[in-house]
């Protein structure tokens, strides 16, 4: 939910002018066509506490934002008749009081990522710990991150992360023009798509890129420059093509020879189950990566090349740009076809019945859904509530 803060500092951006008209409760949620079921509901603004020191005087100030926030569910719930529902929420640590204040059949906590900022962890580890503590069901996307919440509820599982291969795979449509911004960059090649930030291993890629000077390194997507050495714009086959919209992912991917994940071995990585991983299989591209995360390897086989060093990392490169091959290609889509949406889906929904079924020790088809994840798709028999 929007602070009062993000409101002043976020007056002209695209997501305030969204959602200004809902933060009163004259309306309640955003239709979506596409969705029928899946209602968006926007909060009213909450206040900036996040200054505030850790204590009494935090959380006596997170109180009054959390019954906003509960407000907001509250008309819903009766706007809709709704009786039996799960609450789901998705990564969002800040408000650990909602599901008390609330009566729904089952909590869920889905974690993704370990709590790496100051500012998430100045409040954030407090309350994830309350929040891992009384869900009835926590589901990790890694498994180190399961091991750990798993101390603090017994009820912790690890479903990793997938990827929406039907829209990766149409980089290998015949007909799909390349982004526009490749066609002048010199072949092969080596890409890389997401956020170019504190994750990334710049020293591995300055060797990697010193050694391999006839080949071009994209790489597309935003940049946190606070995090990015200066030597790195430098380099004269680097070249950054900025942020992309989602719809031109596979334009880009089209583009590149071979696709790269050179993420840094350390604590946070080793939490790490990138989307990208599949998005890239998706679309039948080598893959070479940093060994950052062990885990990955029982879900990629021998398709992924995981790399301890620079010098790996470049054999791996000059290997994969000679692997082009039709059935190296079926092998890479065969992997991420076993790595979907749909099937993560089928798991998270198996875990929550057999947790409902437990707990209310029946078997309950709950009427809604109340998470906080906007892209949502649901069939006829449920509503999704999403909260912003």
């Amino acid at each position: 939910p929007y602070t009062w803060k993000d409101c002043i500092s976020q007056v002209r951006s695209k997501g305030f002018n969204r959602r200004k008209e809902y933060f009163l409760f004259k309306k309640d949620e955003i239709p979506d066509p596409r969705n029928p079921n899946l209602k968006v509901v926007i909060t009213p603004p909450l206040m900036s506490i996040n200054w505030i020191p850790e204590g009494k005087l935090y959380r006596s100030m997170l109180k009054i934002n959390e019954k906003i926030i509960i407000s907001r569910i509250n008309q819903i719930i009766r706007k809709y008749k709704i009786k039996n529902y799960i609450y789901i929420n998705s990564f969002n640590f800040y408000y650990p009081g909602i599901a008390r204040l609330l009566s729904p059949d089952l909590v869920v906590y889905q974690c993704v990522d370990p709590l790496v900022f100051a500012f998430e962890k100045k409040h954030g580890m407090i309350s994830e710990q309350k929040i891992v503590k009384e869900s009835d069901l926590v589901v990790c996307t890694s498994k180190q991150l399961c091991e750990e919440k798993r101390k603090l509820n017994e009820n912790s599982f690890f479903i990793p992360n997938a990827a929406d291969i039907t829209h990766s795979s149409k980089a290998l449509q015949s007909d799909l023009p390349m982004h526009e911004s490749l066609k002048q960059i010199p072949k092969p090649i080596i890409g890389y798509f997401g956020n170019i930030e504190r994750r990334i291993d710049y020293e591995l890629m300055r060797e990697v890129i010193d050694r391999n000077p006839e080949k071009s390194f994209v790489f597309a997507g935003p940049v946190l420059k606070s995090f990015v050495p200066e030597w790195f714009f430098e380099k004269k086959n680097v070249h950054f093509i900025g942020p992309v919209a989602y719809p031109q992912m596979p334009h880009v991917l089209k583009g590149f020879d071979v696709c790269v994940i050179p993420f840094k071995k350390d604590e946070v990585s080793a939490n790490i189950f990138p989307l990208k991983l599949f998005e890239y299989l998706g679309a039948g591209k080598p893959v070479i990566a940093t060994d950052f995360n062990l885990d990955l390897r029982d879900y990629t086989g021998t398709t992924v090349s995981y790399c301890k060093d620079a010098d790996s990392f470049s054999d791996a490169i000059n290997s994969a740009l000679g692997t082009s091959d039709q059935h190296s290609q079926e092998d890479r889509l065969s992997v991420a076809s076993q790595n979907t949406w749909e099937r993560r889906v089928d798991e998270f929904a198996a875990l929550m019945n057999q947790h409902i079924t437990l707990k209310l020790n029946l078997v309950c088809k709950p009427e809604v859904l109340i998470g906080s994840r906007e892209e949502v798709n649901t069939g006829s028999n449920g509503n999704i509530v999403t909260i912003e």
